[in-house]
């Protein structure tokens, strides 16, 4: 499977791909006059209540809708996400992450606005919206001849939806929380996975009015508790944040060497990297938080849209800096190896173009205990590894620790023409996504990654699938009726349970997984964005005029924070 989805990513995640998504998202901005300056003014005050109006159609106010749709993006992706960019692609991917976190704003209100245009409210009190009612909807209304196809297309992107609600929104969070859990607690991770499918089972039964619920109240906890903690590091670390910007734009634009766990970083890769997963960790373009803003109660689309564009501020902009200054300060990325191989390395080629170790002798881990089935890996030299612009691989193995007291190394293989070269014994263990995130916090106050982080790690990734299990729930209403909701739901939780069962064991696999499930999506809404993207665009721009007019002021003083974040105030 891992090696199909690394050849279907290759395919998604072309860098033609990437530039279109740069390109809509500098269009949007440039042909909206920079949005993003509404959704950092007004939208923070429509979010505020000052424009909720319990008589519009919808179920749930607007701060409820963002903290539904912040419930998926705020997640996993922020804290095990960015661990990955910067793993594979070095610090210059956040740099990549933040120009998609800036033009996702434009892009966010773009597709926000198109469903609210399409949404369909027969029932007001339950809306179904999102990009398969824009092609069904506006299809035929925009191009009569093929209009037929938009039911069709509408199909596609719920199959879109649902394999990313399954990856990426499910099985990712379930791996990292099994992961860290394991890591820290000893917990068997399939043990973490059954508790997250029956917490999650718990919440999503109630629907959209108990998950805006839960997430109103969720979503401002566990950023400000992440924040508190991320702020604490960065104030102890202060003296290297200056650098650590330095590092951030000399990596976006040029190879970094080799050093300690990192080894090394192309610009190309950096691009790569840091721009799937900031799409991965805002979703602009995907086409999932439309679904969840469609559920809001108003008569003006565009609100909603403006509303939409501060999550990839809040996500990418904020969250991910956060995260991404914090392990880059305490070093973490480049540590020095934890363990050392006691006997010279025999290698062994299994077969033409592969390579491997003999199982081989470890030395005790600092700090703690090897446990069977640890991932680690050693750092050997071989052909030109385009990654890293060097000959530096990594070879990946397992702890095996045997009757007689000895760690073993269980070695996988390695892929190269030429016999790999190893000059140093060093061990280093696999910190994956969040695993990493964690050891960076470790490193300034031990126990602050074990509880604080693990604590944020469930509340991310519970809010996370919940969010998402509500888009994949809209998803089979458009393609099989009510009646498919509740066989989904199972199905949903008991994906949670198989993604904790050892399948997944190295970032590059958990970056294939979430890279399918992204990509197939873009695949599907960004053809719909630039097919009525103008339509989006003069409802905005009219929008605005009448704002500016004076038309549109607030129908009334704030409502409380507690009337807000429960939604009494639309009741």
């Amino acid at each position: 499977m891992d090696t199909f989805l690394t050849l279907v990513n290759a395919i998604l995640w072309h860098e033609f791909v990437l530039y279109i998504m740069v390109f809509t998202g500098l269009t949007f901005t440039i042909w909206s006059g920079f949005s993003q300056y509404r959704a950092l003014t007004h939208g923070v005050g429509v979010i505020r209540g000052r424009y909720d109006d319990p008589d519009d159609p919808g179920a749930i106010n607007h701060f409820q809708a963002l903290s539904t749709a912040l419930s998926a993006t705020v997640g996993l992706g922020n804290i095990g996400g960015v661990a990955i960019a910067i793993s594979l692609g070095g610090p210059g991917a956040i740099f990549w992450m933040w120009v998609i976190g800036f033009l996702g704003m434009a892009t966010k209100l773009t597709e926000v606005t198109l469903s609210m245009l399409y949404r369909n409210t027969e029932d007001p009190g339950n809306p179904h919206g999102g990009p398969m009612y824009v092609i069904s909807r506006g299809l035929p209304w925009r191009f009569p001849s093929i209009g037929f196809i938009g039911k069709a297309l509408g199909g596609l992107f719920c199959i879109t939806c649902l394999i990313m609600a399954a990856t990426g929104g499910n099985m990712f969070q379930a791996w990292n929380v099994g992961t860290i859990t394991e890591e820290y607690f000893k917990v068997p991770s399939i043990a973490s996975g059954i508790m997250l499918a029956v917490i999650v089972g718990m919440v999503i039964i109630g629907g959209i009015k108990r998950i805006g619920a839960v997430t109103g109240r969720l979503v401002p906890i566990m950023v400000v508790l992440y924040l508190l903690a991320a702020f604490y590091v960065l104030v102890v670390n202060y003296a290297e944040i200056p650098g650590m910007f330095v590092l951030i734009f000399k990596g976006a634009f040029s190879t970094l060497d080799a050093s300690g766990a990192f080894i090394g970083g192309t610009m190309g890769y950096a691009f790569l990297f840091g721009m799937k997963r900031a799409i991965f960790s805002n979703e602009a373009g995907q086409g999932t938080s439309p679904i969840a803003h469609s559920a809001a109660k108003t008569r003006e689309p565009v609100r909603e849209g403006i509303v939409a564009g501060l999550e990839p501020f809040v996500d990418t902009i904020v969250v991910c800096t956060l995260t991404a200054l914090v392990i880059l300060s305490t070093g973490v990325w480049q540590r020095g190896a934890e363990a050392v191989l006691l006997e010279e390395p025999q290698v062994q080629q299994t077969s033409e173009g592969d390579w491997t170790l003999a199982m081989s002798r470890v030395s005790e881990r600092d700090g703690a205990e090897w446990l069977t089935g640890e991932s680690v890996f050693l750092i050997v030299h071989s052909d030109l590894n385009d990654r890293s612009d060097n000959n530096m691989h990594r070879l990946e193995g397992n702890i095996i620790v045997a009757q007689n007291g000895d760690y073993l190394v269980d070695w996988k293989t390695l892929a190269t023409e030429s016999e790999p070269v190893i000059y140093d014994r060093g061990i280093y263990l696999s910190y994956v996504g969040a695993t990493l995130t964690a050891k960076a916090f470790d490193s300034m106050v031990p126990g602050l990654g074990k509880w604080l982080l693990t604590l944020t790690v469930w509340l991310f990734a519970i809010s996370t699938m919940i969010a998402y299990s509500y888009y994949g729930e809209q998803a089979m209403v458009y393609l099989a009726g009510d009646r498919s909701i509740m066989p989904y739901k199972v199905v949903y939780c008991i994906l949670a349970v198989i993604a904790t069962a050892g399948f997944l064991q190295t970032d590059a696999q958990l970056d294939n997984l979430t890279g399918f499930g992204t990509g197939v999506m873009l695949f599907v809404n960004v053809p719909i964005m630039w097919l009525f993207g103008a339509q989006a665009m003069r409802a905005y721009k009219d929008y605005i005029k009448r704002f500016d007019e004076g038309r549109m002021g607030p129908g009334h003083e704030p409502p409380s924070l507690e009337d807000v974040i429960s939604g009494r105030d639309v009741e």
